[in-house]
């Protein structure tokens, strides 16, 4: 399902690390694409070490990257560590975000995000994630205890849960929310790109690259041996016809697999930064080659049909077809912070 190459995009240069975008309904100016540090560290026995980290560091940041992401938990607390010695002397100057988890509740929100400060030597977080829901703290409980946070000055902003009820109780709300989303997983599409647009809230993506199998470089033929993350992708007959599409797409664009999945996913509705987990400077080097162009409208179509789920449940299904079910004389038009419906009715038989 080829068509004609718009080699007036593919040259187009998408963006750059320095032309910063607004997370969410903030002022927050941050880079549109994210430095991942859940690899700076060794002791989770893969990650690059500190000499390797500290040039994944300055290579983004010289490039003008501002927005770096970390988590009290990643590789035992050595990424808060390192990323706090790195942006020693240059603290206004960067965007930190952390997590915290070990349950959701106000003693734990307080006694992680204090040792988060500690590791990283900075007095504040500019963002603090609730890292996962468990189902188990009531949501007025985080919701106030995160409202406090950001009054003592300790977080700037936060992400993910409540802002229904921050609205009507006049508390600190939610900016932005990570989530997994790629093109072997397009699940935010149906309902979290559009309560994030709703919200108000920027959306930060990781596993772009799908575990490594959309950088091409897994085979059929050595698909068991790969690691445990990657097999599950690679079981899937429908991901290698997805594999196939972006690797003819990165021919005609006379780029990597990687950069043509981080191009897609840059020029999704909704997409603040993707998030870039990298553990050698050659893989951050083609990751940012990912700013460089512009994949044309008609193979973001191709990159969509191949890619789309075979359906989606209900209301979803419907919601590409709206326009018949409307009455005249009223918009009919999709909200274009809703645009991400529209492709939902768009797929590939296999």
């Amino acid at each position: 399902m080829k068509g004609t190459t718009d080699s007036t995009a593919i040259n187009k240069t998408l963006t750059a690390l320095d032309s910063y975008v607004l997370l969410g309904n903030s002022g927050l100016r941050v880079s549109p694409l994210a430095l991942g540090t859940m690899t700076f560290g060794e002791q989770w026995g893969f990650g690059s070490n500190k000499e390797t980290s500290r040039k994944i560091f300055d290579r983004y940041f010289e490039a003008g990257g501002n927005f770096f992401d970390t988590a009290n938990c990643y590789t035992e607390g050595e990424s808060e560590r390192l990323l706090g010695e790195y942006i020693s002397g240059k603290r206004s100057e960067c965007v930190v975000a952390t997590k915290y988890s070990a349950g959701n509740h106000r003693k734990s929100l307080v006694e992680n995000l204090d040792a988060s400060l500690r590791r990283m030597g900075t007095g504040y977080t500019d963002i603090l994630y609730v890292h996962m829901w468990e189902y188990r703290t009531p949501v007025q409980e985080v919701m106030r205890a995160l409202d406090d946070v950001v009054r003592s000055g300790k977080a700037l902003y936060v992400g993910i849960m409540a802002n229904m009820l921050a609205d009507l109780r006049g508390l600190t709300p939610f900016i932005g929310m990570q989530t997994r989303f790629s093109m072997l997983n397009h699940s935010l599409e149906a309902e979290i790109q559009p309560m994030c647009a709703a919200y108000g809230l920027g959306i930060v993506p990781w596993g772009i690259l799908a575990e490594g199998f959309l950088t091409g470089k897994h085979t059929k033929e050595k698909a068991g041996l790969t690691k445990r993350q990657v097999t599950g992708h690679t079981t899937n007959p429908k991901n290698w016809h997805i594999l196939d599409e972006v690797r003819a797409i990165a021919a005609e664009c006379d780029k990597t697999p990687a950069q043509v999945a981080l191009n897609w996913t840059m020029q999704k509705p909704g997409i603040t930064s993707p998030l870039l987990g990298v553990r050698t400077m050659e893989q951050l080097e083609d990751n940012l080659g990912a700013l460089e162009f512009t994949l044309s409208s008609e193979q973001m179509s191709r990159l969509d049909q191949v890619s789309n789920p075979a359906s989606w449940p209900f209301p979803y299904e419907v919601a590409v077809n709206m326009s018949r079910y409307v009455g005249r004389g009223i918009e009919i038009e999709m909200p274009e912070k809703y645009h991400a419906l529209q492709n939902l009715g768009t797929t590939v038989e296999e």
